[in-house]
């Protein structure tokens, strides 16, 4: 099996197309953090709403509870 580059430097250079080869791998790379970040960020704001919803609930129903002792 023969390597497509000499040597490292080849590699990088990309045969002359390193800007363009390396600017679409930072774009991709970049993308892909900000995805995962973004679902990360949106994950922890859906469990701090679940979290909330779940204590309004409980309220509720101690508050429902209470009137009915009181009845």
């Amino acid at each position: 099996m023969n390597s497509a580059f000499n040597s490292w430097g080849d590699f990088f250079a990309m045969g002359g197309y390193a800007f363009y080869v390396w600017l679409a791998v930072a774009c991709t790379l970049i993308s892909l953090a900000l995805l995962v970040g973004h679902t990360l960020w949106q994950r922890r704001a859906l469990l701090a709403q679940v979290r909330r919803q779940q204590a309004r609930e409980r309220r509720i129903q101690a508050a429902r509870q209470t009137k009915v002792k009181e009845a």
